[in-house]
């Protein structure tokens, strides 16, 4: 027993330190000579698609999200199912709600134009998350960049990796530390939730089920979100500015006036109460360890070197 739990220990540092050793290969300046104009390109892209909907730049955040909490940020979730594998895309977590595959695409195909073969879809990915939180009045962070694509993706995994809108915070703590995330990270990486809509079928547990909501509140959507029927029926997670990046939505917390259960569990008598505190109270704050963790999620797992691919199509493997 002794000796299979030290394999078992050595397995798990080992894949630890090949996981850090291919984020330290992430550069800034890792396409500088090869694709000069990348940062512009993603820029301009990002741009325009939130000009015509603001609501795309919670989408293109969460989709990274998504991405990197699956076996780490290699553009796995934006594959389509093929006949040797299903994606995540029809994962419970992203079925009908994952969005924005489609300016992830336009933007590839204008760094393709300008610098074919070379950029992965997993980077573009990283950089639009990060411009689009900026776009919306976010911070900004530095994206180290020389990610490549996976070839394959899995729903299973999806199902299994992606936060729930159900999970208690001891389940929310668990599951970011299998990320490698921190209790921290985990408070200040949920302030992307002042972004951004959620659907009657994810929110509707909380406001009918739950005690820890504001009642003038809870009656409020459940005059919009009835006990059956309207699943997709979307209302803001930040009640006040849903397209501005913020901190309100650690005040709502505070008033117990946010949309989902496993929000609610930041603020709730438990070990994370001090940080939304300090968040509600300190946008600074909250901005400097949401750029931090943004760099620190952006880092999971990365493909480097040889491993994966440079998707030409981020919808298939070459």
């Amino acid at each position: 027993m002794a000796s299979t739990y030290s394999l078992l220990l050595f397995a798990l540092v080992a894949a630890a330190t090949v996981s850090e050793a291919n984020a330290a290969q992430l550069r800034a300046d890792f396409y500088s000579c090869s694709c000069r104009n990348l940062l512009a390109i993603v820029k301009t892209g990002i741009t325009k698609a939130l000009q015509k909907e603001a609501r795309m730049g919670a989408s293109i955040l969460r989709l990274h999200f998504h991405d990197c909490f699956v076996n780490g940020c290699d553009a796995s979730i934006l594959l389509d199912d093929t006949s040797k594998f299903i994606g995540e895309q029809t994962a419970a977590a992203n079925n009908n709600s994952a969005r924005g595959f489609n300016v992830i695409d336009d933007i590839k195909a204008m760094v393709e134009k300008e610098c074919p073969g070379v950029v992965s879809c997993a980077d573009i990915l990283a950089l639009a998350a990060r411009d689009s939180v900026v776009y919306l009045g976010g911070p900004s962070w530095e994206v180290g960049l020389g990610r490549r694509d996976s070839t394959t993706a899995s729903r299973l995994d999806a199902n299994n990796s992606i936060p729930a809108p159900s999970f208690s915070l001891s389940t929310l703590k668990q599951n970011f530390a299998n990320q490698g995330l921190s209790e921290k990270d985990l408070v200040a990486l949920s302030g992307a939730h002042t972004i951004g809509l959620a659907q009657c079928r994810l929110f509707r547990p909380h406001i009918y089920n739950d005690t820890n909501i504001d009642a003038s509140y809870a009656k409020f959507l459940r005059s919009k979100c009835p006990r059956t029927g309207k699943d997709r029926l979307l209302e803001p997670l930040d009640r006040q500015t849903p397209f501005h990046f913020d901190n309100l939505y650690y005040k709502n917390l505070v008033q117990k006036k946010v949309l989902l259960h496993s929000d609610q569990e930041l603020y709730n008598g438990g070990s994370t109460d001090h940080l939304v505190g300090k968040y509600a109270t300190d946008r600074v704050a909250f901005f400097n360890d949401f750029a931090k963790g943004m760099v620190k999620m952006s880092r999971i797992k990365p493909l480097t070197g040889k491993k994966g691919e440079i998707r030409l199509n981020c919808a298939k493997v070459n």
